[in-house]
């Protein structure tokens, strides 16, 4: 089986973040993904599953001899990918100037947090920093507490490779149809924001406080919550519609007559019946264990699920069902996403050992087996 991607040569740089979920995506997809790697730089925690779907290669870029293997390389490359700092490419020679004048239909990704300018371009910092700039860090946490950060999801992930993955393939799409190529600045902190699109604009229609955990999507509100049950897990309950809302009041024995009457939409949205509600649900809630309420409630209208840890959620039948999650090489992992009726991705495939492919790569460059040799026992290149 062969991706939707096939066809597309992308070059990526090995980094951390945006830039190896970018490449993994459109790898998943059937594009094929170079990944230049650093000599001696491979994971000492084992394989990376951001790695998957890839070639690699180990090259010096500090060396000009490497530097001229990556622009052999690049000459009939549809795309690059890098997550580097401003200005390190093109220190290397290999900014985009440079390469879209010797492949001018080259598609450029660049993956920062703070952007290729503005006053904090050359700053240091992580997911957590980009995410406070944007906004969106401030979205997340109780009443009472502050900022929660949630692990790269905002911002490194969603923020940042989704936009990348998105703004390469939109690139490309324009160069199919005849443009130059061009460079995709997917920043972090502007992809964070980005994704707060909904609640800025709640913001501006008066309907979300910037008190955290006070809205109806943070928590604020009783049926849209998570709840600790009798043997200690967690659930969590959506019912924003009335309808559904009517329907979890039922299933769980809550429904009063006035609850039935004309007014129910106007008492389940009126803030001040909250706090009750919520100690009421949070109450019952804490008397059975989660399979139970799982039992009575999954599967319905009631906007139901359990909150589950990252060695149950594979486990669950739905995703089974549906082979949300693959095991590679023992490791558990999401399976490429999304799906398509009239094609399927190719089967996922290990992260390869860094420089696995330096020989192969070189044979197809042209280079003889003994340049082989030679370039790696110089260290332009590495090799196991």
């Amino acid at each position: 089986m062969s991706g939707l991607l096939t066809g597309l040569t992308v070059i990526e740089f090995a980094g951390l973040g945006p830039a190896p979920f970018a490449a993994m995506m459109l790898a998943d997809h059937g594009a094929r993904v170079i990944r230049i790697a650093r000599p001696g730089g491979g994971d000492p925690d084992g394989p990376d599953p951001l790695a998957r779907n890839r070639e690699c290669m180990a090259l010096d870029l500090k060396r000009p001899a490497g530097v001229q293997l990556v622009l052999r390389l690049l000459l009939h490359a549809d795309g690059l990918i890098e997550g580097f700092r401003p200005g390190v490419m093109e220190r290397l020679g290999l900014g985009p100037e440079a390469l879209q004048a010797l492949n001018p239909k080259l598609v450029y990704g660049r993956a920062t947090g703070w952007g290729q300018s503005g006053p904090l371009a050359q700053a240091a910092g992580h997911d957590i920093n980009y995410t406070a700039l944007a906004g969106t860090l401030h979205l997340a946490g109780s009443e009472d507490g502050g900022p929660v950060p949630v692990p790269g999801l905002v911002g490194d992930f969603g923020g940042g490779g989704l936009l990348l993955a998105f703004g390469m393939l939109a690139a490309l799409l324009a160069v199919a149809r005849g443009a130059q190529g061009q460079v995709v600045d997917a920043a972090v902190s502007d992809g964070a924001a980005l994704l707060a699109t909904l609640m800025y604009g709640w913001r501006g229609q008066g309907r979300w406080r910037a008190e955290r955990g006070s809205n109806v999507g943070d928590g604020g509100a009783p049926f849209y919550a998570t709840y600790r049950c009798a043997d200690g897990h967690w659930i969590a309950v959506g019912a924003i519609e009335p309808a559904f809302y009517r329907e979890l009041l039922r299933r769980l024995g809550l429904v009063e007559a006035d609850d039935r009457a004309t007014d129910g939409y106007q008492r389940q949205w009126s803030r001040g019946t909250w706090p009750e509600m919520r100690r009421r649900l949070a109450a019952l809630f804490a008397q059975r264990p989660r399979a139970e309420w799982c039992t009575l409630l999954e599967g319905s209208d009631a906007c139901f699920a359990p909150v589950l840890d990252l060695d149950e959620a594979p486990r669950h039948p739905h995703h089974q069902a549906r082979g949300a999650f693959v095991e590679v090489d023992g490791i558990t992992q999401p399976a490429p996403a999304p799906r398509f009726g009239a094609a399927s991705p190719p089967p996922v495939r290990a992260p390869r050992a860094e420089g696995a492919d330096t020989r192969a790569l070189l044979g197809e460059l042209g280079f003889s087996d003994a340049e082989a040799a030679r370039l790696i026992e110089q260290g332009v290149v590495g090799a196991p």
